[in-house]
């Protein structure tokens, strides 16, 4: 660790840390909570030793300020044995573009509604096309939380971390690595919440429900006994399955059944007195980012609510996990998201939306920009029947990536926008989903584990996520 930078650091946050022997020291709070948006700059817009650098005394900052990754699992499981109420729906947010900024909104809202059962999200897919690594979302998220001078357990969540079906039949073993390669590289960083998506290798072609599983099952309990191999020691990871594909055909009461008495059994035969899963997403009809109409308007979406319910507590029930996890849901009408809490699901994830919001808000002359970014970069993905709004639509998450330092440098005022819809959105969506008061859950059954950063974790480049075009969001 070069002194010279540790300085450069030091006089960037005006003397608010001091660092000796790899241990942060935040001196001055209130005045590192004011300077911490430029460590999440650096760590989103620079590269090198400098950003790694960054990111290593956000992590290391939170720590020492009592904001820490922590699991959700004990709550989950707490909520299957009934000892958690089922009156509300834990939001799994994707904050694919201005991350640090949309967090920031995020806790603001949560403290003023004493809530804390909240989770951020990204996908494998999302790294690859908002240029956003394990490292880069976990420190915005982390930063966010230092700013707003949130406290306790911040749950960083690896959403469909998803095998590739093309990938995965053309070379299993490779597939796999990359993925384990991923686990470690989230697992470092403060991910603690990971969701095993293997139901891109059901085969509907085979005869019986356990056999169609059977891949999906057998891999998914493989990544689960990686998973508790990386943990660090003291946290055990929580974990979720997946049975159905979004926007395929409603899951059924047997397709649970046997995917998860069967990832039970090749579980225990992997790695016996292992902790399996914490939850299980279902499909219930929907689409993820919704479905975009001819005129730009989004399709009304339904959801069947009583599969929810009745697979909920099937998953409870019979196999003592937390609940069903509800995909694709953030561009459903406002009235709908309190029928979440009424269906006892434990998770619902939100993307879409959000980034909606930011778009609608930028100055037209730079959305202009971005379409014609897309009109040639992406017109592979033009269907012949599409309107230029549905292609826009279908194709605008993929600038994220590309337009990220445009996006950081919006003026102050288009930015405060933002930020302020983002609020109101967290705001509705938060109450609709019962948090009120559920830091008192969290604070009963959730462990910040102290885990010491290591600087090694926050210089690499990170793992090469490749082509994702076929995984999900």
């Amino acid at each position: 660790m070069a002194s010279e930078l540790v300085n450069e650091f030091v006089k960037l946050l005006d003397n608010s840390i001091e660092m000796q022997n790899g241990e942060v020291q935040v001196t001055k709070p209130e005045v590192f909570r004011g300077k911490v948006s430029l460590l999440a700059e650096i760590s989103a817009l620079e590269s090198g030793t400098r950003q790694g650098m960054a990111r290593f005394l956000v992590r290391s900052a939170a720590r020492n300020l009592g904001t820490a990754p922590a699991s959700i699992n004990d709550l989950y499981m707490a909520r299957g044995i009934g000892q958690v109420p089922f009156n509300f729906t834990v939001p799994a947010m994707n904050l694919r573009v201005l991350s640090f900024d949309a967090a920031c909104a995020v806790f603001r809202t949560a403290m003023k509604m004493h809530a804390a059962a909240i989770i951020f999200e990204i996908a494998r897919s999302e790294m690859n096309y908002t240029d956003q690594k394990p490292t880069e979302y976990a420190t915005s998220i982390l930063a966010a939380a230092i700013a707003e001078g949130y406290t306790g357990p911040v749950f960083i969540q690896g959403d469909h971390f998803q095998a590739s079906a093309k990938k995965y039949f053309a070379n299993p073993q490779a597939e796999i690595e990359s993925l384990e390669s991923l686990i470690n590289e989230a697992i470092a960083v403060g991910f603690l919440n990971i969701d095993v998506d293997t139901s891109t290798l059901v085969d509907l072609e085979q005869k019986t429900v356990p056999e169609q599983q059977k891949n999906n099952i057998d891999i998914s309990a493989l990544l689960t006994a990686y998973i508790r191999k990386a943990e660090p020691q003291g946290v055990t990871i929580s974990v979720g399955g997946e049975i159905g594909e979004v926007g395929g055909h409603n899951s059924t009461e047997e397709e649970l059944c046997a995917y998860l008495s069967g990832y039970n059994e090749a579980l225990y035969k992997l790695a016996p007195g292992d902790t399996g899963l914490s939850k299980i997403s279902i499909q219930t009809g929907t689409s993820h980012g919704g479905v975009v109409l001819p005129d730009g308007s989004i399709a009304k979406v339904t959801v069947d609510f009583n599969t929810l319910r009745h697979l909920s507590r099937v998953a409870r029930d019979q196999f003592g996990l937390g609940g069903a996890v509800q995909h694709g849901a953030s561009t459903l009408p406002e009235d709908a998201f309190g029928k979440f809490v009424e269906s006892e699901a434990c998770e619902v994830h939100l993307a879409t939306n959000f980034m909606n919001i930011f778009y609608d808000h930028i100055p037209a002359d730079f959305r202009e920009e971005i379409y014609a970014y897309l009109r040639e970069k992406n017109a592979g993905e033009r269907k012949r029947d599409m309107t230029d709004e549905q292609f826009y639509y279908k194709t605008r998450k993929s600038a994220i990536g590309p337009f990220k330092a445009r996006s950081w440098r919006l003026p102050s005022p288009i930015k405060a926008e933002i930020v302020k819809a983002w609020e109101d959105q967290f705001d509705q969506l938060f109450n609709h989903l019962g948090l009120r008061g559920t830091r008192a859950y969290v604070e009963r059954f959730v462990k910040i584990p102290d885990i010491k950063p290591n600087l090694k974790d926050y210089l690499g480049d990170g793992s090469e996520t490749g082509d994702v075009s076929d995984l999900a969001d």
